[in-house]
């Protein structure tokens, strides 16, 4: 079955977190940074009525991700990227899931480097069931 989604985006959004174990010559991040698209139905964005009551409230998820990534130090960027993905399937209007987490810098004051998981439907669903 074909289904018409529509996309909602986050970009840039600099997390207050504590990620990973540096030396003393190591370069420490000054900046962890989140994209997030997720998929949902276009019935949530197609409305005839203007209100809140008939598009995905998105601000409770964005609450949950400040949360945290302020819920203590993480050793790998994967671990908050995962309870960030888990805290995302919890909505069922979500459909589908992409998560973009990097850092910068990584050298020299450049650079950034970051993980990305993408979740289809039916990886998003069964997310949900676990």
């Amino acid at each position: 079955m074909i289904r018409n989604l529509a996309t909602i985006e986050l970009r840039d959004l600099k997390l207050e977190t504590q990620i990973g174990t540096y030396g003393p010559h190591d370069t420490r991040p000054d900046v962890h940074l989140l994209d997030l698209v997720l998929e949902i139905d276009t019935k949530q964005v197609l409305i005839a009525v203007d209100g809140m009551d008939y598009v995905f409230d998105y601000e409770p998820l964005i609450s949950e991700i400040d949360r945290l990534a302020g819920d203590g130090h993480y050793e790998t960027q994967e671990r908050l990227m995962t309870r960030i993905a888990y805290a995302c399937a919890a909505y069922s209007e979500i459909k589908t899931i992409e998560i973009n987490l990097r850092k910068a810098p990584v050298r020299n004051g450049n650079g950034s480097l970051g993980v990305r998981l993408s979740l289809n439907e039916t990886s998003t669903h069964a997310l949900r069931e676990r």
